[in-house]
């Protein structure tokens, strides 16, 4: 009895040090490795310019997917008036179109640009238009939706006008549902703290 007892210690202190060394190597590992940032990204805007997403350091980032035939379209009107006023405020908003819901985004790179400035006078970046769900997700949004990959939180995106926020370092803050208008006061908040 006394030498299965002593196994079993044995046996439990090799595994508590063994799981204790594995441990500190992954913790060491983790912090020299660098956290996915949205500055990692490019993509082409609805003009085919390549927008580099690194050009955005030190400044605080709303990421919105846009539609020009939904319900929520006429929030579009509320982002560019909070652009406007925080933009010199190291503060920008850029918008993905998405035909991802409802079909609500059918029109070409030429046809969103002219909606956007023509409807609501958008002046803030507008990326072409991506998908911002399912097995064509860009991979833009998969590393909004996995907390794998922003060290936040798996979201999904639940419909048009979807925001993300990202901080100066472009990493993942937070997500508002579609419904939360952009002038809301906790977004109002989080950009002039």
């Amino acid at each position: 009895m006394k030498k299965g007892l002593i196994i079993l210690v044995i046996t439990f202190c090799t595994g508590a040090l063994y799981v204790s060394a594995f441990m500190k190597e992954n913790e060491n590992k983790f912090t020299m490795e660098e956290k996915e940032s949205l500055h990692q990204f490019k993509m082409e805007d609805l003009y085919g310019n390549e927008f580099d997403f690194s050009q955005l350091k030190g400044k605080k980032v709303m990421l919105v997917n846009t539609a020009s035939k939904c319900g929520l379209t006429p929030q579009y009107e509320l982002l560019q008036e909070l652009y406007d006023t925080y933009k010199d405020r190291n503060f920008v908003i850029v918008g993905f179109p998405a035909n991802n819901f409802g079909g609500q985004e059918p029109g070409t790179h030429s046809e969103i640009a002219s909606f956007c400035k023509e409807n609501y006078g958008v002046t803030f970046p507008m990326m072409g238009k991506i998908s911002v769900k399912g097995d064509d997700m860009h991979e833009l949004y998969k590393f909004l939706t996995n907390a794998s990959r922003n060290g936040v939180q798996d979201s999904k995106v639940a419909w048009n006008f979807q925001k993300y926020l990202i901080d100066e370092n472009g990493y993942y803050v937070d997500v508002k549902s579609p419904k939360t208008l952009p002038n809301d006061a906790e977004i109002i908040s989080w950009i002039e703290e």
